[in-house]
Formats: C-alpha cells, sequence, structure tokens
C-alpha cells in the first residue's frame, strides 16, 4: 500500500510499512522513513509506483484550465477528489485526481484552502483583481528583464538612468528599476556601478560626485526660500577703531577682523572683531531653522553652497568701506614683554578699513619685509604700507602666542608641507561642470599673514571658551585629552583642556556666517556680554539644555561628510590636472606600507596620495619616482608602479625626522585655507 500526503508544504508520496490509527510510517523511494500524521494522508494506493504517480500526476495538474475549473467548482466547500470527478469525469482516476490536487493548491488567487485537501473557490471579484495583480507583475517582469537587457547590451534606459542615485545609493529594493540593474549585474557579473558606467549612465564624473552629495545631502535642492534677512540693533555704539581682515579673494562670508591700538605707548590693544548674526537671528526662528538644517557652509573647489542666505550674509560679512555689527575681543597687551594683561567683551558696529586679500599679498607680508621696515617691495598698496606697523606687531605677538602654546603642548607645531590653492579658470563662482582647467598653486604653512589669523582665532576662541565657562554659561567645546596616537578631537558641553592646540579651553566661535556651532556659541557670548553674571540666566541654552547635544551630534555627521566630499573634489581636480597636463611621472614620498601590499606614497608638488604596486621593504620618507596608471574619476582612484628610488636609507631617515607626525591626508588631499574661517586652519590642530 501507498500514500500520497502533505509534510510542510510540500505533497510526498511512498510506502507504507505500518499504520495505526492516528499516524503512519512511510518509506520514500530515497528509502527515508518518515511518521506521518493520518489527516496529512490524502490518497491511498496500491498502484502504479509512486514516483510514477507523482509524475503523471504534475502532467494532469498541467492541463487543467483554471478558469474552466472555477466555473465547474461549487460555492460551497469541496474536496480535490470532488473537482476531479467534476472537471474530467465522475470516474477520475488516481492521477487526475492527485493533478487536481497539485492544481488547486498552486493556485490560491482561484481557491483558497479550507484545510487538509479542502478548497473554496474565491468570490469572482477578488478573483479578477488577484488576476489584475498577477498580470500585471508579469508585465514588470517583462520590463525589469528588457531593462536588464539592455543595460548588458550597454544601453541604459531613461527610467534607469533618473533613479541612478537611487538606485546605487538608496535603493527601493521592490523596485523594477532596482531589480533590472541587480538581474543584469548578475549576468554580466560586473558592479552596478561599473554596469551603470559601462551602459552610459553616467555622463559626467564630476557630475556623479556631485549629484551623489546632493542626493544624502540637499535633496530638495540648494536653493534658499524666501525669507527676510533680519536687520542688526539700531543701537549699538560706533567703535573707534580702524579694522582690517585677512582672506583668501574668493571669501564673501568674511566673519573676522582685526585692527590694533597703541603702539609705542607701551600697552597695546588688540581687537578681534567677529561678525555677529546673532545680535538679530534668534533661535527657533525659520532663519536659525535653516541654518540649523545646514550646519555649515560647504566648500569645494570653485564653489560653495553657503550656510545662510546671501541676503544675511550681506548685512553681516565685514566688508570694507562700513561700520559692521560685530562681537569684539580686545586684548590688552604689555609691548615689551607680549603678555596679555586684560580682555574685554563688547557688542558694537566695527568700521572695516580694508578687506586684504592674502593671496595677492603674500608675496609682499614676507618675514623680512616685516622685519626691516626699510625694505620696499615694488607694487605694495598705499594701505597695506600703512598698516605694516600693526602687522608687524601682530606678527611677534602671535610668534609668542604659538610658543607658549607649544610649551603647552610639550612639543611643536610641526607643519612642513605646503597647502594648496585650487583655482577652475573662468570659472568665476559659478556651478562647475567638471570641464574647466584647473590650476593648483602651492602655499607654504605658517605664512606670516596665515600665522597672524590663526593665533587671534585661537586667542577668541580659547578666551570665550573660558568665559562662558566661569559664567556658568554652557556652549559647545572641541576638546583632546592628549597628544597621544589615537586620541580624537571631541566636541561636548564642557570646558575641557585641548591638548592639540595647547588651551585649557577652546570654543569655535569665530564663524557664525559659516559654522552652526559658532553662531549658539556667539549666542551664549552675546549673553554674557549683556548681562554678566546672569548670563545663565538669559542664555538660549540653559545648563545640560539636550537641545545643544543634539546640535552636536548633528553637525559632526554633517561637517565630517562635507569636509569628506571637499577632499573628494580636491583629488577630483588633482586627478584632473594630471589629466590636463598630459602627466605620466610624478616624485613622491613613501608615506607607509599600503593595507593590501605596496607603498602608500605622497607626491612632492601635488595634493595626492596613492598606492604604488608592486613593491615592499621601502622605509617611510625614502623619496622615489613613479610611474602613473589608468586614472578612474568615477572611484577616484590612480596608482602607479615604482621606477627608481631617489635617495639613500640614511637620506630617507632624515627626512622621516623631519616629517609631520601625522597621517590625516593618506585617504585624499584636503585643502587648508589660511583664514581662521575656512576650515582647517594651517596653526589650528584641532581641525580636521
Amino acid at each position: 500500500m501507498h500514500a500520497l500526503f502533505e509534510e510542510a508544504g510540500k505533497f510526498l508520496a511512498g510506502r507504507i510499512l505500518s499504520e495505526a490509527d492516528t499516524s503512519a510510517q512511510v518509506e520514500l523511494d530515497s528509502g527515508k522513513r518518515v511518521k506521518v500524521k493520518a489527516a496529512n494522508i490524502l490518497l491511498k494506493f496500491d498502484k502504479p509506483a509512486p514516483s510514477e504517480l507523482m509524475a503523471q500526476a504534475q502532467t494532469q495538474a498541467a492541463e487543467i484550465d483554471l478558469d474552466l475549473a472555477w466555473e465547474f467548482a461549487p460555492e460551497e466547500e469541496f474536496g480535490f477528489a470532488d473537482l476531479a470527478r467534476d472537471y474530467f469525469s465522475d470516474k477520475a482516476s488516481l492521477a487526475q485526481q492527485a493533478g487536481a490536487l497539485f492544481r488547486l493548491y498552486e493556485a490560491p488567487h482561484y481557491f483558497r484552502r479550507a484545510g487538509k485537501g479542502r478548497f473554496k473557490k474565491a468570490p469572482a471579484d477578488i478573483l479578477q483583481q488577484a488576476l489584475a495583480g498577477i498580470e500585471k507583475k508579469k508585465q514588470i517582469q517583462a520590463q525589469i528583464t528588457a531593462w536588464a537587457e539592455q543595460l548588458g547590451a550597454g544601453e541604459c534606459p531613461a527610467a534607469i538612468r533618473e533613479q541612478l542615485y537611487k538606485i546605487l545609493f538608496r535603493p527601493d529594493k521592490n523596485a523594477a528599476e532596482y531589480k533590472a540593474v541587480v538581474e543584469a549585474s548578475r549576468a554580466t557579473r560586473l558592479a552596478p556601478l561599473e554596469l551603470l558606467h559601462r551602459a552610459g549612465a553616467i555622463d559626467s564624473a564630476y557630475e556623479f560626485h556631485w549629484k551623489r552629495f546632493l542626493f544624502d545631502h540637499f535633496p530638495k535642492g540648494t536653493q534658499f526660500p524666501a525669507l527676510e534677512a533680519p536687520q542688526p540693533p539700531a543701537d549699538l555704539p560706533l567703535a573707534e577703531v580702524q579694522a582690517f581682515s585677512i582672506d583668501d579673494s574668493a571669501t564673501t562670508e568674511i566673519d573676522d577682523a582685526l585692527s590694533v591700538r597703541g603702539l609705542g605707548t607701551g600697552s597695546v590693544t588688540v581687537g578681534i572683531h567677529i561678525a555677529a548674526p546673532g545680535l538679530a537671528l534668534v533661535p527657533g526662528t525659520p532663519l536659525d531653522q535653516l541654518g540649523r538644517s545646514r550646519l555649515s557652509t560647504v566648500y569645494m573647489p570653485g564653489y560653495k553652497i553657503t550656510m545662510l542666505p546671501d541676503e544675511v550674509v550681506k548685512i553681516y560679512t565685514l566688508d570694507e568701506g562700513r561700520a559692521n555689527p560685530a562681537v569684539s575681543l580686545y586684548v590688552t597687551i604689555d609691548e615689551a614683554t607680549l603678555e596679555t594683561t586684560a580682555s574685554e567683551t563688547r557688542l558694537e558696529r566695527v568700521p572695516v578699513q580694508v578687506n586684504f586679500r592674502h593671496d595677492k599679498l603674500d608675496h609682499i607680508v614676507t618675514e623680512q619685509w616685516l622685519a626691516d621696515p626699510g625694505l620696499e617691495v615694488e607694487g605694495t598698496p598705499e594701505v597695506l604700507q600703512g598698516k605694516r606697523a600693526e602687522l608687524t606687531f601682530l606678527q611677534r605677538w602671535a610668534r609668542h602666542l604659538k610658543a607658549g602654546r607649544e610649551l603647552v603642548r610639550g612639543k611643536p607645531e610641526n607643519f612642513n608641507r605646503p597647502d594648496y590653492n585650487f583655482r577652475l579658470v573662468g570659472n568665476a563662482g559659478a556651478e562647475p561642470t567638471g570641464r574647466e582647467q584647473v590650476e593648483i598653486s602651492v602655499r607654504k604653512r605658517g605664512a606670516p599673514l596665515d600665522l597672524i589669523v590663526a593665533e587671534a582665532a585661537i586667542v577668541a576662541n580659547s578666551t570665550w571658551g573660558g568665559w562662558l565657562a566661569e559664567l556658568g554659561v554652557p556652549g559647545i567645546y572641541r576638546s583632546q585629552a592628549s597628544l597621544a596616537p589615537g586620541i580624537k578631537v571631541r566636541m561636548s558641553t564642557k570646558a575641557l583642556p585641548h591638548a592639540g592646540i595647547g588651551v585649557k579651553s577652546y570654543a569655535w566661535a569665530t564663524s557664525p556666517l559659516r559654522r552652526y556651532v559658532d553662531l549658539v556659541n556667539q549666542w551664549q557670548i552675546i549673553a554674557c556680554a549683556r548681562h554678566g553674571k546672569t548670563a545663565a540666566l538669559a542664555a538660549p541654552f540653559k545648563p545640560k539644555d539636550a537641545e545643544l547635544f543634539g546640535i552636536i551630534s548633528s553637525f559632526d555627521g554633517a561637517y565630517s561628510a562635507y569636509n569628506g566630499y571637499q577632499a573628494g573634489m580636491e583629488r577630483f581636480w588633482t586627478l584632473k590636472y594630471l589629466q590636463q597636463h598630459a602627466m605620466t611621472e610624478l616624485t613622491a614620498t613613501v608615506i607607509k606600507e599600503g593595507m593590501g601590499g605596496g607603498l602608500l606614497v605622497r607626491a612632492d608638488d601635488l595634493p595626492l596620495v596613492f598606492p604604488v604596486l608592486g613593491v615592499t621593504g621601502l622605509p617611510r620618507g625614502a623619496h622615489v619616482r613613479v610611474r602613473l596608471g589608468e586614472i578612474d574619476e568615477i572611484a577616484l582612484d590612480v596608482s602607479g608602479t615604482l621606477i627608481e628610488r631617489l635617495d639613500s636609507d640614511a637620506a630617507a631617515q632624515e627626512a622621516e625626522d623631519g616629517a609631520e607626525d601625522d597621517d590625516e591626508a593618506v585617504a585624499g588631499p584636503i585643502a587648508i585655507a589660511v583664514d581662521m574661517n575656512e576650515a582647517p586652519a594651517p596653526s589650528d590642530p584641532s581641525q580636521p
């Protein structure tokens, strides 16, 4: 005796070895023996053999027309054998009965299951909906197959092109476009990105990187909504100074300026003046929410996405020729010893005499020019000559401050690599296309103007950070426990030491037009300036305010992403520079051995770190000549092969001894801007 039974949703048949009231022992064709509940046994038969019956039943099942079977089926519940007799004949064979069972079971849209071998036909309206759904799925699958074939043939369907970034970086895995890419990727054995690139979905490598960034961080675009820019208070006193700023020519958000009074009197007052949008922008307003959503200005070669609308920036930027609202820190300094004797914070309007542009003045304002009042440099602007004594004092003071911080740090700041500035020819601030001619210029770190601005920023950020803590007003701080390897800079609401800079506390407050945490700190500083010892009660953010922690968390993520994008775009334009100048060889310095073998090297004259394959054993600091391989603009990748070594082990050790102790650039170039706001500043190791 044989039995056909259901087991875990499958139909099996075998020989009955023994049988009881509630179960039977059945041996399958494979020799496996199973215990089957009596209720699961649907047919018992002597012949044919179990395997033969199963084969015949599958054939019969394929011949059953479901629409006709549905018409034959009774309205009430029925068994599969009943339907077989209605459909085939009243003498339906064993194979026909089993075939009816298989066909009914695999068509739940026609017949719902009502028990073991029992069914009930679906209502007509439900059936029509189910059939429409099945037909739609067939059409979608046909479309998926067609799209996959197009991709495999090197052609990208328009629907997939439109969904490119969503498919690659935030896919809806149920979407037909995504399924087509997966199907084509499997068929061609190509990674999705390579598949789409070969199919022409990516017209421009630059557009790919740009649109991917916008997709992740500006999905609604970079335009600002129409909002009215608030005007500063009308009762701000006018400062009795003639301030000046030092920025790059491309800078429009001028956050900081300096002034000097009292030269030759023995007591000099240096003013550090910071643009003050916090005097008018109010927490919780639409403009504040806009700044909080962006959290920082995004920089890249030839372009930027500002944190605040141009209408706000134009009111509060420290443009020359007008008196601008500012939060000013006045530091009184002993002219002989250069020690600070007092400091004071004021809310005022600051007359800005001139906006200096360092890229046009660095060749004039040198160590020699500042040290020798009689040294004349052709083309020196008259206004710069008028500020020569002030700049000379500021450089003396900056060098004194730097030396003091280095004592606290326990070792000198050793920035011996140059900075690289990118310029897209003819771009004029418009959104780049990726086809522009790129110029990369070199600027040595620690230039006099650079040092002056960076040290002034550190004074302001550390002084105000300490003042907030003294008055019990919370702020957002950056701290570093030590200079030991692996100890990173952290953001918190506690005024903790910053070992990397060598100060007791450090609160970003000098870039309120560009960084949201600086704007938050400026609100707190304004409360301190207005209310003094009762500022904790008047400040927008109170001690242990959960909102501050939320801002820190959001800012950390956004700022890291923006810096990562900036680094990626600088790498893109560096690779473009190689292509535009047909450069096939470079000299470079070994950084370390690569993760997957080979070496990691840094180009001598370009902001480029890349692997050299097929060679090991060269020490860190070794100087080499490398032949460049193929450039991949999508992956931002290039590798090289060693041509020759250019130095000895002794020379490499000497170079290593004098090198900076950092590896932050191994993942790609990060341009270091020179004013206190364009992160990161060369004299500020805290910035990434």
